[in-house]
């Protein structure tokens, strides 16, 4: 009985082939892998960041957008892609800065893996990270200093420029900060920045791009008639339908069965009289644009433009949805029982030239909820890294109006912090002393990799801020990397 006891076959949960590793040294394997990521990405940050060029197969991205970066990369580690949804839920949830937590959290791993390999055990090391954590928060916060007012423009302004000066755009700052600050400002309180349109026009230079206070968008496919009609109105009333305005055959939906051919007549001239009813309740609500998300036909722009009515069909709904913000008029699904109120209305309406392209822009718009950045460019490349700069940029804004206050740039919080939480760690008793000390040094990544993109001496910076922070007039100072002479600034 007991020889067949021990001659029990195995039970199998897992898949063969699944791999089981688990202990010391695959924590170790992660952490290498997360150091591995954060490599990829480390010489993007700050003002000298160089940019990455990747290539997935079928087009090229040029680009030093830390979020951008790491959702081309393709990682398959699994411990390796939680870097990858901390550098996206940071683009989400602030815009920037998605370089550095990627760069934060892979220097905390590296630094607390020395500990790992000694034998602590993870709960103490995680412990200890929470505690510096919420301190350094704490402290953050403690820092930060309010704006407000005149003052408070100013100040925005900066944290505009700061988030283009990493950018390719960064010696455009001068034309897009203000720009960034104007279309945040001119949204409502909740700033929802999906009301910012960001349209791309290929060719021209960068400086010929501009922001339209209201709602511009590339001209739909048209049929003829469209040259006959208007292309510019003062106030005009505007109707946005979710209707089609297009000749429909019945016989391509229905079946219809006559007895005499005579009939065949009247059901065509249903037809038509089933279009016309459609158009003349257009005209006759007193609107002068039309736009529709569904198709507008020949029929009906011929129709429109005998009328000197302007029609636009197959909008797109992220365009139509800020024109009825903009304008205050409400999308109709239906043709039937038009009232004036559902009509909106802005100062002047026009068709315009931006390169080769031609636009319809709404400008003084009596609601101006919303409004449009034409970014202009040589390339693609060019232009779609531009865009993500803004986006940025917007991101950066609507946070910094949503706080008001900052605190300084250029590795002067990180090292502040360091300092902080190294005298912290002095008053802490037993293995959490030095994963406080840990995690300060990892703090220093920041000012260290900004050093090091601009080509000087990371040592030499370094120690330079360890020195003035070491005095009490230092530690309440704003002192930096300055990366145009390699010493150290107010920043």
């Amino acid at each position: 009985m007991a020889t067949h006891m021990g001659m029990r076959p195995g039970i199998i949960l897992l898949r063969e082939g699944t791999d089981t590793s688990q202990g010391k040294p695959q924590l170790i394997s992660n952490i290498n892998a997360c150091a591995a990521v954060a490599d990829c990405v480390r010489s993007t940050l700050g003002p000298r960041g160089m940019d990455k060029l990747l290539f997935d197969g079928r087009r090229v991205t040029i680009s030093n957008d830390g979020a951008t970066i790491m959702r081309m990369l393709e990682i398959e580690h699994p411990a390796a892609k939680t870097l990858v949804d901390i550098s996206l839920s940071q683009d989400a949830e602030v815009g920037d800065g998605t370089t550095s937590v990627v760069l934060l959290a892979a220097e905390m791993l590296t630094q607390v893996k020395p500990f790992v390999e000694e034998g602590t055990h993870p709960q103490v090391i995680i412990r200890s990270l929470r505690t510096c954590a919420a301190l350094a928060v704490q402290k953050v916060r403690d820092m930060a200093v309010p704006f407000e007012g005149e003052k408070g423009t100013e100040m925005i302004l900066k944290c505009a420029a700061t988030a283009l000066n990493s950018k390719l755009i960064s010696s455009h700052q001068d034309l897009f900060a203000p720009m960034v600050v104007d279309a945040v400002r001119s949204l409502d309180a909740d700033a929802d920045l999906d009301l910012v349109a960001i349209k791309k026009v290929p060719g021209g230079e960068v400086r010929q791009s501009f922001l339209v206070h209201g709602v511009a968008f590339k001209k739909t496919f048209s049929y003829a008639g469209f040259e006959q009609m208007p292309k510019k109105f003062k106030d005009p009333k505007i109707l946005l339908l979710n209707v089609e305005l297009e000749l429909k055959a019945e016989k391509e939906n229905a079946e219809v069965r006559i007895s005499d051919p005579s009939q065949y007549q009247s059901i065509v001239d249903a037809e038509w009289k089933v279009i016309y009813d459609k158009l003349d309740k257009c005209v006759d609500c007193g609107a002068q644009v039309v736009l529709s998300k569904l198709p507008i036909g020949d029929l009906a722009t011929q129709y429109f433009a005998d009328r000197q009515m302007f029609c636009a069909g197959r909008v797109e709904t992220g365009d139509l949805n800020r024109v009825a913000k903009a304008t205050g008029a409400v999308v109709q699904t239906s043709v039937n029982n038009f009232i004036p109120d559902i009509l909106g209305t802005c100062g002047q309406f026009e068709e315009k030239r931006v390169g080769d392209e031609r636009f319809n822009l709404f400008t003084s718009c009596p609601h101006a909820l919303t409004a449009t950045i034409l970014l202009r460019g040589g390339s693609e490349q060019f232009i779609a890294e531009s865009e993500r700069s803004i986006h940025d940029a917007l991101m950066v804004v609507k946070r910094s109006l949503a706080s008001s206050s900052v605190v300084a740039g250029g590795g002067a919080v990180e090292m502040r912090l360091s300092r902080h939480l190294r005298d912290v760690s002095r008053t802490i008793p037993g293995k959490g002393q030095l994963v406080h000390a840990a995690f300060a040094r990892a703090l220093e990544v920041v000012p260290r990799q900004l050093a090091n993109n601009a080509g000087f001496d990371a040592t030499d910076v370094l120690n330079a801020l360890r020195a003035r922070y070491a005095t009490e007039e230092g530690r309440e100072g704003w002192c930096g990397v300055d990366i145009e002479t390699g010493g150290v600034c107010d920043t």
